[in-house]
């Protein structure tokens, strides 16, 4: 009886240590249990050629809660080393949840070809996982011709009518005016600035004119007032005539004469007048009254000035007008 006993004790201990060795070596990883797996799915569901995606693989849960086993393509764990590879597919990231709730194997990835394609086996936390496979998808439908769409319809924006209508007749105008100015433009610019430059000859001596009466009212020296009137009316002059009569004395001024008829300027220059058909505008006597007021000594009176300014505005006045005359006539003829 006590050996039966005996022999059956240590039957039970080499069946024990047998199946004690077994799990130490599976738990060692001697021998990594080989998974086929099923019930993948992939984020997004469709993929096509170059998209990021993941596949997601659910596995039965675990006794207890652990760390996450990351495994990458530069990954230093010594025993996760064998980062798969494939071909036509860039993995970047193998991840191994363990939880009580349920594992889950996360495989991130790009592929470059249409179709199913199977994955190479994973190997990761002492586990091979193999059987798995996705499929790419193509934006271009293989059995149909590989054309090009035609070109695609015109936006109907709002303003687009206006802004190309209003382009289009801007640049048409553009082009016009440049015929124009290269025609005509400078004929019309030198009317222009003779135009400008008589009307500031006149308006400036009436504005000086009228500074001269101002500061006679305000009771200024009468010698300055002459003084100032001398000189604005030879300035006004030099530039009417094209001559220097800044420098004349009231003796030469006798034979300037700007010859005049029907209210027309005949001729800007100083000859003397050819016949009795051509009025004649002097001002010898206008400037010997100045001289005389000036550098004689005698009193001069309020009613002298006036008469002076009076004299000198009725010559400005028919000048003005017969050289308006004469632009209009020019005018008129080109």
């Amino acid at each position: 009886m006590k050996k039966r006993i005996i022999s059956s004790i240590i039957f039970i201990l080499i069946i024990n240590c047998a199946f004690t060795q077994e799990s130490e070596e599976q738990q060692a990883g001697l021998e990594p249990q080989v998974l086929q797996t099923f019930g993948a799915y992939l984020i997004p569901r469709q993929i096509y050629i170059g998209d990021p995606a993941t596949l997601v693989l659910p596995l039965p849960a675990s006794e207890f809660n652990s760390e996450d086993i990351v495994l990458t393509k530069y990954s230093d764990l010594s025993d996760e080393n064998n980062f798969p590879s494939h071909e036509n597919i860039d993995f970047y990231k193998i991840i191994l949840e363990r939880r009580t709730a349920g594992n889950r194997l996360i495989i991130e990835f790009t592929a470059f070809i249409p179709g199913e394609i199977a994955l190479p086996s994973i190997e990761i936390g002492g586990e091979i996982f193999s059987g798995l496979s996705i499929t790419v998808n193509s934006i271009i439908d293989g059995k149909s011709d590989r054309m090009l769409s035609g070109a695609a319809p015109a936006l109907a924006m709002p303003g687009t009518a206006q802004m190309l209508y209003g382009s289009l007749a801007g640049i048409i105008f553009l082009i016009a005016g440049t015929i124009w100015f290269i025609l005509k433009g400078r004929a019309f610019l030198e009317q222009l600035r003779e135009k400008w430059k008589r009307l500031r000859l006149f308006s400036g001596i009436r504005v000086s004119i009228k500074k001269i009466q101002r500061g006679f009212l305000k009771g200024i020296e009468k010698r300055f007032i002459l003084d100032k009137l001398s000189d604005v009316t030879r300035n006004f002059l030099s530039i009417l005539t094209n001559k220097n009569c800044r420098s004349m004395t009231a003796s030469e001024f006798d034979t300037l004469a700007i010859l005049v008829t029907q209210n027309t300027l005949v001729t800007l220059k100083l000859p003397e007048p050819a016949s009795n058909e051509l009025h004649a505008v002097r001002f010898g006597d206008f400037f010997h009254k100045c001289d005389k007021y000036r550098f004689s000594g005698i009193k001069i009176s309020d009613k002298d000035i006036s008469s002076l300014l009076e004299d000198l505005l009725k010559k400005i006045d028919i000048l003005e007008k017969a050289k308006k005359n004469e632009k209009q006539m020019e005018g008129d003829a080109a």
